[in-house]
């Protein structure tokens, strides 16, 4: 499989470091679409505060890769829906480190979670 970036450079805003505006994949047998997931631990409970469940949320996401033969290297986009605004650098800094600066098209959405204590929820689109 290969994944090819396209941040066209002209007519269009400027893509950043840690996000492209597209990526092509080429030679997947597979795709993974995995659903919102949460900041909690095996029992259910959320983490205390937004570190916690985004530390919560990525080790989840690895267990779900995990389970597919997939590991977050096969993630080719990803959205987050964050319960406030201000929890977007974290959140940037959680998918830069967990994804080892590997840039992939993302989207970050403001929206009330069904639940008051979910912060953050994330979805991702896998390919292998």
């Amino acid at each position: 499989m290969q994944i090819v970036p396209h941040s066209p450079t002209e007519g269009i805003y400027p893509a950043t470091e840690d996000y492209v505006h597209a990526v092509e994949v080429r030679g997947a047998e597979r795709l993974l679409f995995v659903a919102g997931t949460m900041g909690l631990d095996a029992r259910g409970v959320a983490g205390k505060n937004l570190d916690e469940q985004l530390r919560l949320i990525w080790s989840n996401l690895r267990t779900i890769l995990a389970d597919a033969d997939m590991t977050v290297d096969n993630i080719v986009r990803l959205t987050s829906y964050l319960r406030d605004a201000s929890y977007a650098t974290a959140n940037a800094q959680a998918r830069v480190a967990a994804l080892g600066g590997r840039a992939v098209p993302t989207t970050a959405i403001v929206a009330e979670t069904l639940v008051s204590d979910w912060l953050v929820e994330i979805e991702v689109i896998a390919a292998g």
